[in-house]
C-alpha cells in the first residue's frame, strides 16, 4: 500500500509523457494503447475510465491535449428529452512547434558557422526534444557530425556577458583574437579591447558584437568568436549619440544592409551596373534598401548606400557580372585591385 498512493499520483504525469513522447496531430492514441504503454514501460495498470478521467483533467488544467469526439450512444432522459453521449478518442498532444518549424531552427544550427561541435550537437538534441520519437528519428544523421573547424568554446559565455552590458548599460573588455597557421585563436594585440556595446547580429553564418571601441567615435562589428576572456565592467558605455553615425539612434537593419561584410569603416552613395540575371543575388545582399534606373533587357543600374570597404569586396567578387560606376575613388580601388589579382596570376 505505501507505493499505490505515489503511483496514482504519477499516472497522470505519466499520461502526459506518454502523450508528449508518442503523438502529434498525425499520430494519436486511444484509450486502450495509453493503456498497453502504461504497462510496457512505466509498469503501471490503469483502467480506461481511469485514463479518460486524467486526459480530462489535463485538458481542463490547461494542457494542449487534443482528441475526437465521438457519438457513444443517444438516449431518453428522465424528462423525456433525446440527449447524446459522446466518447473521446485519438488523443494527441498539440506541440509548440512543428516539426518543419523544429527542422528550420536545426538547420540553422547546423549552417552556422561559429558553434563548436558539441554544443551544437546538444543543442539539437534539445530542440529534437521538444517534438516525438518520430521526429527524433528523423534527426539522428546528427551523430555523424565532425568537427570542421577550430572553434572557441567560450563562445556562449561571451554571448552571456555581452546580453548582460547590454541590458545593464555598462561596457565589456576583452582580447580579440585572430587565427594563426596553427590553427589557434592569438591576441590580436597585447591589450584588451575596451567596447562600448550595443547590439548582436547573426549574418553570414556567423554572430557579431555591434559596438564602438572606446578610444575612437565610429562603430565597429567584432566577431563573436574571436573574441575570448571578456569581462563586464563596472563603466557606463558610451551614449549612441556620442558615436558617429548613431546620433539618432542605431538603426539594426539598416546597419546590416550597409554592411555586407561586416566590414567596418564609413558608408557612402554607390551606384553600379549590372546583368539582370544578378537581380536575386543584388536583393539577397542588399535587401530592399536599393533603386533600380536605366534597365534594359541585360542590364540594369543600381543605386544604395553601403560600407565602402564592403562593396570594394562584393565588386570583385562579382566583378564578372557588375562594374561600379561611382563613386569615382571606388573605381579607381576596384581597378587597381583587378589589374593586381591579374599580375598575381601571371607571376
Amino acid at each position: 500500500m505505501p507505493q499505490t498512493a505515489p503511483a496514482k499520483k504519477m499516472l497522470i504525469m505519466n499520461i502526459l509523457d506518454i502523450l508528449k513522447r508518442y503523438t502529434d496531430e498525425e499520430h494519436r492514441l486511444t484509450q486502450k494503447q495509453i493503456a498497453d504503454i502504461l504497462w510496457t514501460d512505466y509498469d503501471m495498470a490503469a483502467d480506461r475510465k481511469t485514463i479518460a478521467r486524467n486526459l480530462t483533467n489535463l485538458m481542463a488544467a490547461g494542457y494542449p491535449v487534443e482528441c475526437r469526439d465521438d457519438i457513444a450512444r443517444t438516449y431518453i432522459n428522465k424528462q423525456g428529452q433525446a440527449e447524446t453521449s459522446y466518447m473521446l478518442s485519438d488523443f494527441y498532444l498539440e506541440r509548440d512547434f512543428t516539426d518543419a518549424e523544429l527542422r528550420l531552427l536545426i538547420d540553422s544550427l547546423l549552417f552556422s558557422k561559429h558553434i563548436p561541435y558539441s554544443q551544437c550537437r546538444e543543442l539539437v538534441e534539445k530542440l529534437a526534444g521538444l517534438s516525438n520519437r518520430y521526429f527524433k528519428s528523423r534527426v539522428r544523421f546528427i551523430s555523424t557530425m565532425e568537427e570542421t573547424a577550430p572553434s572557441n568554446p567560450q563562445l556562449f559565455y561571451t554571448i552571456e556577458i555581452i546580453d548582460e552590458a547590454i541590458a545593464a548599460g555598462r561596457q565589456v573588455a576583452f582580447i580579440y583574437n585572430t587565427y594563426g597557421t596553427d590553427k589557434r585563436l592569438h591576441p590580436k594585440r597585447d591589450q584588451e579591447y575596451i567596447v562600448n556595446p550595443y547590439q548582436i547580429a547573426a549574418t553570414n553564418g556567423r554572430y557579431y558584437l555591434i559596438g564602438n571601441y572606446d578610444k575612437y567615435d565610429n562603430l565597429a562589428n567584432y566577431r563573436m568568436d574571436r573574441i575570448t576572456d571578456i569581462r563586464l565592467l563596472d563603466t557606463p558605455a558610451k551614449p549612441t549619440s556620442q558615436v558617429k553615425g548613431l546620433e539618432h539612434g542605431f538603426d539594426l537593419p539598416k546597419h546590416m544592409a550597409e554592411h555586407l561584410y561586416m566590414f567596418t569603416g564609413e558608408s557612402g552613395v554607390v551606384t553600379f551596373r549590372a546583368k539582370r540575371y544578378l537581380l536575386n543575388d543584388i536583393m539577397d545582399w542588399f535587401g530592399g534598401e536599393i533603386t533600380f534606373f536605366d534597365e534594359t533587357e541585360e542590364e540594369v543600374s543600381v543605386r544604395t548606400r553601403v560600407n565602402l570597404a564592403a562593396m570594394r569586396r562584393w565588386a570583385l567578387q562579382y566583378a564578372l557580372h557588375a562594374r561600379v560606376l561611382s563613386p569615382e575613388s571606388l573605381v579607381q580601388q576596384v581597378k587597381e585591385d583587378i589589374k593586381a589579382a591579374a599580375d598575381h596570376y601571371n607571376l
